[in-house]
């Protein structure tokens, strides 16, 4: 038996990184799971790998930033699953600039769409959708340590994002506490995915840019997506059952 045998779970910013190993790890401990993204190929891939060895999992387009996506979205997982105990808001960019005089609004407005309005919004139509089901349920924001670290060069507009969903997280606890529903949040560090690599190539050095990012961990790596999913999966099991309203940090000692 897996430890989620008979849970439906939706996680967002499926297609890659930390969202498909979260995805692939709730399926291999028997949730049913909703993958949503924007990257369609991407998700489709991960959703076949999961469905090939066994597990159930579902693909949806879904635009985070979008009331009426998460309304029809969660309609369709419903439809399809019967029910929602399980949302990981894990969707997120991370938007730099050389200062905060050099930023644009609308960059700025871009950067907290996606990573608070989407957890707001995942949130809102997460708990109708878990509430209408009377089963309680699990909800999983992902921030950052970028949130609390003492500060993170040029990237201002995603430290405050981030810090955000830690509030929100807090809040949403303690408004629905003893009432079947958790919030927690999961502030992961440095970890090796596919945006990361992203920003490494984008320095014209990769492996210097990753070298330094390597240096300021204290455990002389960076972390990995399925580091991060086994702390979603707890947080989603019922071994969790007494954690409600919890930043977790997990970051290689970098915060400390």
């Amino acid at each position: 038996m897996g430890k989620l045998d008979g849970k439906v779970a939706l996680v967002t910013g499926a297609a890659s990184g930390i969202g498909a190993a979260c995805a692939v790890l709730l399926a291999q401990e028997g949730a049913s799971v909703a993958l949503t993204d924007i990257q369609d190929g991407r998700g489709a891939e991960v959703t076949a790998r999961i469905i090939a060895t066994g597990g159930h999992a579902r693909y949806f387009h879904h635009d985070v930033t979008l009331e009426e996506a998460w309304v029809s979205v969660m309609a369709e997982v419903v439809a399809a699953f019967g029910r929602l105990d399980i949302l990981v808001n894990n969707a997120g960019i991370g938007i730099g600039a050389p200062s905060i005089t050099a930023m644009s609004l609308a960059d700025f407005q871009r950067q907290q769409a996606i990573n608070v309005d989407g957890v707001f919004l995942g949130v809102k139509h997460g708990l109708l959708a878990m509430r209408a089901a009377g089963h309680g349920g699990s909800i999983i924001n992902m921030s950052s340590v970028a949130s609390s670290v003492k500060g993170v060069p040029n990237r201002f507009a995603y430290c405050a994002s981030k810090a955000a969903v830690i509030g929100m997280t807090k809040s949403i606890a303690a408004d629905f506490v003893g009432k079947g529903i958790r919030c927690n949040a999961i502030c992961p560090g440095t970890i090796q995915t596919p945006s990361l690599d992203q920003r490494l190539e984008a320095t014209g050095d990769y492996q210097a840019a990753q070298a330094a990012f390597i240096a300021r961990q204290p455990m002389g790596r960076l972390g990995r997506p399925e580091e991060i999913a086994e702390l979603v999966l707890y947080l989603a099991s019922d071994a969790s059952s007494f954690t409600t309203g919890v930043a977790h940090v997990i970051d290689g000692g970098w915060a400390n």
